[in-house]
Order: structure tokens, then sequence, then C-alpha cells
């Protein structure tokens, strides 16, 4: 099967001109002016930008969380992620404690293999390291799994201790992968958990309060000085606030690159939503909503170059799951539905409101991601040879997000009746024309898992 795209407005991390795109096959093989070529299907793109697909490195697909499931599958996650011009994720494995990573790894595979419509990837979240499941790290990375994330909070749980993160750092740094953190300071959160329950304080606003500005800041802090010491590519997912951007920025007067993302919640909504009484539930996640002067922070990061992913950690419950912590904010499930609004959003916020540039724009919600995670020059971007992940995304069209037209299963929506101006029209992965006129055209298995490349910290 090949393709002519033409007159799109081509725009990738670096450039931005007019040309023709062909595809053969599940791959580019001429970008130029008025390709003379034979093609099975021509698409006039006229008046559209053509960008690489979207790459989201922080997904959370059937993940088991405090009693329930996130209820979003590798069918309709993936195909959620398509109709909004994401063709890639990457979810994240979670080690049960006292289990082998690679029990994880095949209970994991077990539930996307098959099932996923877009192509996926694997993040490895360790729980337990110890001496049965450091060889493991070097039998994960030949899998393809390169990055592997520690949580410093979920006391109890997921979190591991400095002693554990020191010793996973080395092993990971000597075998050529990335180690990632859920950056924010577990026990100083179970404490303010524990003391807010004790004063009665039981709703949504109290999740926020349990976990300020400071908890972050100061684990991402600790976390860089950890990475420093054992010279680990290092990697903080979901950064929301000042505190902690500050602490990214001084890693680097010492010329440690400490790389982060942060996710398209924090750049649109802040914390005044957790006032809404029991429905600021929706927005329960960790580390929560903050405030407007973080979100001026975290756009000024992007554009600095210390914020180089734009995520969505997603991670949705349906609403009864939710009202699990009616009477007790400790007990709703973390999380909110993103995956299918990134790039829309992004576009919206970002570019037609003159905050970033387009470049920049392929840069955080694509081409790095490929870059940091070992998919470069495969996915990310539009070269000869590449993927044919290809969006078609109309500029100027306006629409309005609502969970009545949303494709993920999730009977809300964290941005309901907002007004978004920048739209998908069609998405190829691999040379498949997957969504065009709103409709879905792959099928369920469609979807294939990538097998990452060692990193190096160096984009």
């Amino acid at each position: 099967m090949s393709t002519l795209i033409k007159n799109g407005r081509i725009v990738t991390a670096d450039s931005d001109f007019t040309a023709d795109l062909f595809i053969e096959g599940e791959t580019i093989s001429q970008i130029g002016k008025n390709l003379n070529v034979t093609a099975d299907e021509v698409i006039d793109a006229t008046g559209l930008m053509v960008f690489p697909g979207g790459i989201d490195p922080h997904v959370h697909l059937s993940m088991p969380f405090m009693g329930t499931f996130s209820s979003d599958d590798y069918t309709t996650g993936t195909r959620a992620a398509l109709f909004g011009g994401t063709t890639t994720v990457i979810d994240f494995i979670l080690q049960t404690q006292g289990k082998s990573l690679r029990h994880a790894f095949e209970e994991w595979s077990g539930r996307a293999n098959g099932n996923a419509v877009g192509d996926y990837s694997f993040h490895m979240a360790v729980t337990d390291f110890n001496e049965t499941t450091k060889p493991e790290i070097k039998e994960m990375i030949e899998e393809g799994i390169t990055s592997f994330k520690t949580f410093m909070a979920y006391k109890g749980a997921l979190m591991v201790d400095d002693r554990m993160m020191v010793a996973l750092m080395e092993e990971v740094k000597k075998q050529g992968g990335m180690v990632t953190t859920h950056a924010t300071n577990g026990d100083m959160i179970d404490y303010l958990v524990a003391k807010n329950l004790k004063a009665g304080n039981t709703a949504p606003l109290y999740h926020y309060l349990s976990q300020p500005e400071v908890t972050e800041a100061e684990a991402s802090n600790r976390f860089a000085d950890m990475a420093n010491y054992t010279g680990v590519p290092a990697y903080i997912v979901h950064l929301t606030c000042e505190g902690a951007l500050n602490h990214v920025r001084d890693a680097g007067k010492r010329n440690q690159k400490v790389m982060a993302e942060t996710c398209i919640q924090y750049l649109t909504l802040d914390a005044s939503l957790y006032e809404k009484n029991f429905e600021g539930a929706k927005w329960v996640m960790s580390p929560p909503l903050r405030e407007k002067k973080d979100q001026a922070a975290l756009w000024a990061g992007i554009n600095a170059g210390l914020l180089q992913v734009v995520a969505t950690d997603h991670c949705p419950f349906f609403w009864e799951q939710k009202k699990m912590g009616e009477h007790d904010f400790s007990k709703i499930p973390n999380g909110a539905p993103g995956i299918e609004h990134r790039v829309e959003l992004l576009f919206s916020e970002g570019v037609t409101k003159g905050r970033i540039s387009l470049n920049k724009f392929v840069e955080v919600m694509s081409t790095n991601a490929a870059k940091i995670f070992g998919m470069f020059p495969q996915k990310g971007c539009l070269a000869i040879g590449s993927d044919a992940d290809i969006l078609l995304f109309d500029p100027n069209e306006k629409h309005t997000i609502s969970a009545q037209t949303h494709h993920m299963n999730c009977d809300y929506s964290a941005y309901e009746g907002w007004e978004v101006t920048g739209k998908t029209k069609t998405v190829f992965l691999r040379g498949k024309k997957v969504i065009a006129e709103n409709e879905l055209l792959a099928e369920k298995g469609y979807g294939k898992f990538l097998k990452r490349n060692q990193v190096n910290g160096v984009i």
C-alpha cells in the first residue's frame, strides 16, 4: 500500500515547509516538492499541518490501583489516543513486591498483546529491588525495556527508600538504562494525610492540601542528588510546580542533566477545582493540580528546555470508582482521563495562544520522547525510512471537549466544555490510515510492542 500526501505544511521539531510526502508500506520513502510518483491513494493536505504522530510516554492502562483497575484497557486506551493524534504510548509495568520483574513483564504483556490498536512500549516500575531482581535489569533491557521507574511516594505500597533507589541507579547505569521517578516525599504526605483525616478533613480538597509543593520540591532535589552521585540518566515524571522545576534548573548549574516531563493537566487546570466539594474527586491525582503561578513556571520551563516532554499520566476511573472515597479522600482512586486530548489541548493552549512555537510543540509532544526513550528516528520524526506515523491536523477548526463525544472509557471529562482550536483529522500508523472522518479504521491487535534502544540521557 502506498499513499501520497500532497501540499501539506510539514512541521517537525526543527523544520517547517510545504511539500509532498510519500508513504510506501510502513515507512516514509520520499519527501519533496511536486513528487512524481504513483500511489494507491492521494490525499490533498492543502490547509493542513503534517506532524509526526504523537508519543505519550506516561499512561496507565488496565492498571491495578487501590482495589480497582483503571478503566481504559489497551484497546480502548490506544484507540482514544489515535483519535487524538497519539500513535505511540509507553505504559508502566508495576512489579509486585516479593515477585520478579519477569513475572510483572509477563502479566502486563498478557494484557497488551493482541489487544492494542496503537503502538506501545513499557517502562518497568521497580518496587522491590534486591539481589534476586538485580540481574533482571539486564534481562529487561534485552527485552527492550530500558527505563525503570521508582516511586518516592505511596508508602506501604509502591514506595522505595533511598537505599533501594541508589542500588537500583547503580545497576541501571551499569546496564545502559535510565531511572525515572514519581518525585514526592511519601513520608511527609503520609503524615499529612493522617493528620487531616484525624481532624475530620475528608473532602477532595485535602488530597491537595496533603501534598503541598514542598513535598515535590524536596523529593525532586533528593532524586537529582542521588542521580548525580551515581551518574545514571535521570528523568522526573509529571513535574507540576515551580519549586521542583527550580531544582531541575539547579542541577544544570553543576553540569548535570535531569530530564523532566510535565502533563497537559498541569499546564491547563489548577487547584481551584478541588473546591467543588466531592466533584473535585474528578481531578484527584498525584501529584495534585497546583496554582496558576506554577502553570506560568511550567510554560516557561518548556521554553527554557528544562521540561522536555508533555505527557498525560492518563489513568481514568469511572465516577462510581471515584466514589470509593466519598467519605475519605485517601480512598479516591488517583488519576484522570486525558490521553485523547493532549495534542489538541497543547496546540490550542500553547501554539494558538502564543506560549510555545510550532516546532517546540512537535518537540515536546513527540520528538523528545522518542529521543529520550530510545525510539528515534523510528518514531518522533518525519524522515525518509522512519515509521509513517503521521498526523494531519487542521489548525483552525474549533470544537468542544465533552464526555459525550470522547472515545476514552470514562463517563466524565476533566475538560468538559472546553473550546479547543485545532483538530486531528487523519492519522497514519506505520503507513496505515487508522483515523479518518472521525472513524477508526484499524483493528484491535494492529498495535505493536516496541523494543526500545538503550539510552544515555542525552538528546
